[in-house]
């Protein structure tokens, strides 16, 4: 599975975030850490695709909303401690607000978000998972002006790592 993700981001073009730029592109290239990265153009390709079915529908409608993702996974301790410190260190910096924190069978969730216009319109999505013993750890930022609703969606048709976290946290807010 992960490598199918990883074969499907391989073919897509890295246009970075500019806010996020110095601090997360460091582990775009590093040695055990998958990088996912897709950007507005791919987004704007994928939404054009012929579809049948509601749900495809709703997701190619939400893939028109999103400018950037970044997702970077790796299982390996010193890597998840270097993500740690750049999310904390993003994280004072930034104005997001805090959405979930979720502490369960070692694995510590924090999703954050920066609104948009409309309580349920995110600007951005921050998701740190720390993983620990062999559990992945995931650093996920989504960008764009999407629906907090709409979420679920893309992490069921793109299988995103960390995506269970993030459907839990964002249907409990519904």
């Amino acid at each position: 599975m992960r490598k199918a993700i990883l074969t499907l981001v391989l073919v897509l073009s890295a246009n970075v975030f500019f806010g996020q730029q110095s601090l997360f592109d460091k582990f775009e290239d590093q040695d055990k850490v998958t990088a996912i990265v897709v950007n507005k153009k791919m987004f704007e390709l994928m939404s054009k695709m012929k579809v049948n079915d509601k749900e495809t529908q709703q997701y190619v409608n939400l893939l028109k909303k999103l400018d950037n993702l970044k997702v970077f996974v790796t299982d390996n301790d010193a890597k998840s401690n270097e993500m740690k410190s750049i999310a904390d260190k993003y994280l004072k910096s930034t104005s997001l607000q805090e959405l979930m924190r979720v502490n369960q069978d070692g694995k510590n969730v924090k999703i954050f978000v920066r609104s948009g216009s409309k309580d349920s319109q995110v600007r951005e999505l921050f998701m740190f998972v720390e993983g620990a013993g062999k559990q992945q750890t995931v650093l996920l930022s989504l960008t764009g002006d999407f629906d907090l609703n709409d979420i679920s969606i893309l992490t069921d048709k793109m299988n995103l790592p960390g995506g269970d976290d993030l459907k839990k946290a964002t249907k409990s807010k519904k």
